[in-house]
């Protein structure tokens, strides 16, 4: 068996990246908690940390394990066979080609466990019982996003040797199936499972701070480029290549939203902008090191006029995603996955074993696209009905909705005991909370 050979390099710029990774969560409390009302925006945040802290002890335990231990039936990987990471030696490493120890490996894929989790809790907010939430959090990470995972990533019936073998490899550089196509689904099915905030679509619901907003955005942003440029596994062209494609792409899908809202509303918004920034990332992330400059913004022009129209969606079909998951999430995962299909290009995706892999557009025919649209199609559903299998459980059992009371009152106060804000004639007023 080949030595294990330390590569320094790599595992500094993966160390980096999954700490940029971790902090996408935080960053994502910032946008959400921005997003919601004041009476919320503490609940909102606590189920960003609370799928962090869950999320990376299921990880360490069995989670690293279902995704890349030994194939079962190409739907998940053997939990066993590093449970606790028992047993586990740097040839083991899902980096071990790159010269990264098989502990960094764990530690920078806990950090996409972790935000896909986060993700859903946006389409629920400001009506979801936080100790169901945490229970959904346990089970759906072991249920829906470890086996997807492992049929993407690790070998499974979506990967290279899966379904598509006879068409292409699907590409999947850094999580537009895995994570937001899986987590926009999901998001989708509880907000139609437990139904409209009290309400919705006769009461405005807005933003209760944009600057919170602005900065959670920012810090996804920031911390993307650990997501897409550090899915490479080492600092070299291709994960250059995948963050400019994150700049390029990103940047593109905010002008593109802007001048959408322009267009339809009168007005680009600072909402439009952050949320603008959030559809370009997620467009751009399977694509990353798969497509070219212009391809990267050809992407990043439909992930932000598709998103910009998708999150209208909602009222037209009254369904209550309250933060725009569907819209932004699972409109642009798909976007972004299938477009793979027209613009990957020779030379971008060396990542894969197969070599470059090219779209209809640069000489490649059909196969690559119909690859994409059966992956995405296969993740849709397998996703969609294992998260309603689930959500109806829960909601059997422990029920997922607060009371109207506390919905109506505020969250904050009634679940957590605490509140963002006390200020009365602008004046700050400390209130005492009782056991």
């Amino acid at each position: 068996m080949e030595e294990f050979a330390l590569d320094s390099g790599n595992t500094a710029w993966m160390l980096m990246s999954a700490s940029l990774v971790l902090l996408m969560t935080p960053g994502l409390a910032f946008f959400y908690g921005g997003m919601v009302r004041g009476k919320s925006v503490l609940n909102m945040m606590m189920m960003s940390f609370g799928a962090i802290g869950l999320v990376g002890v299921i990880w360490v335990l069995y989670g690293y394990s279902g995704v890349f231990g030994s194939d079962v039936a190409g739907l998940f990987g053997n939990p066993f066979d590093w449970f606790g990471l028992s047993g586990m030696t740097d040839q083991d490493s899902l980096m071990f080609g790159m010269g990264v120890p098989a502990l960094v490996a764990v530690g920078y894929q806990a950090t996409f466990a972790i935000i896909t989790v986060a993700l859903i809790s946006g389409a629920i907010a400001d009506r979801t019982r936080f100790g169901t939430w945490m229970a959904f959090v346990g089970v759906w990470v072991t249920v829906v996003y470890v086996p997807l995972a492992h049929m993407v990533w690790g070998g499974g019936a979506l990967g290279a040797d899966g379904i598509t073998s006879g068409l292409s490899t699907p590409i999947d550089f850094a999580g537009g199936t895995v994570v937001h196509i899986n987590a926009g689904v999901a998001g989708l099915v509880l907000a139609l499972v437990i139904g409209k905030r009290k309400g919705f679509g006769s009461e405005p619901m807005r933003p209760h701070n944009l600057p919170f907003v602005m900065l959670g955005a920012a810090l996804l942003w920031f911390g993307w480029f650990g997501f897409n440029a550090g899915s490479e596994f080492g600092a070299d062209a291709v994960s250059g290549r995948a963050w400019l494609n994150t700049l390029v792409a990103t940047a593109v899908a905010i002008l593109a939203w802007l001048v959408t809202e322009k267009i339809r509303d009168g007005h680009a918004t600072s909402l439009g902008a952050a949320s603008g920034v959030v559809a370009g990332l997620v467009a751009i992330t399977p694509a990353a090191a798969a497509v070219d400059t212009y391809g990267a913004m050809a992407i990043g022009l439909v992930a932000g006029v598709l998103c910009a129209l998708a999150v209208g969606l909602k009222y037209r079909f009254g369904y209550d995603d309250s933060l725009d998951v569907v819209g932004v999430h699972l409109v642009g995962g798909l976007v972004g996955t299938v477009l793979i299909g027209l613009f990957a290009t020779d030379g971008n995706s060396a990542w894969y074993p197969d070599g470059a892999l090219n779209g209809l557009f640069y000489g490649g025919g059909v196969t690559q696209l119909l690859t994409q649209i059966i992956v995405a199609v296969a993740a849709v559903v397998f996703s969609g009905l294992a998260t309603l299998v689930i959500a109806i459980i829960l909601k059997a059992t422990m029920g997922w909705r607060v009371s109207e009371e506390a919905e109506v009152g505020g969250i904050d106060l009634a679940v957590h005991g605490e509140t963002a804000y006390e200020t009365l004639g602008g004046a700050r007023v400390v209130t005492e909370v009782k056991a």
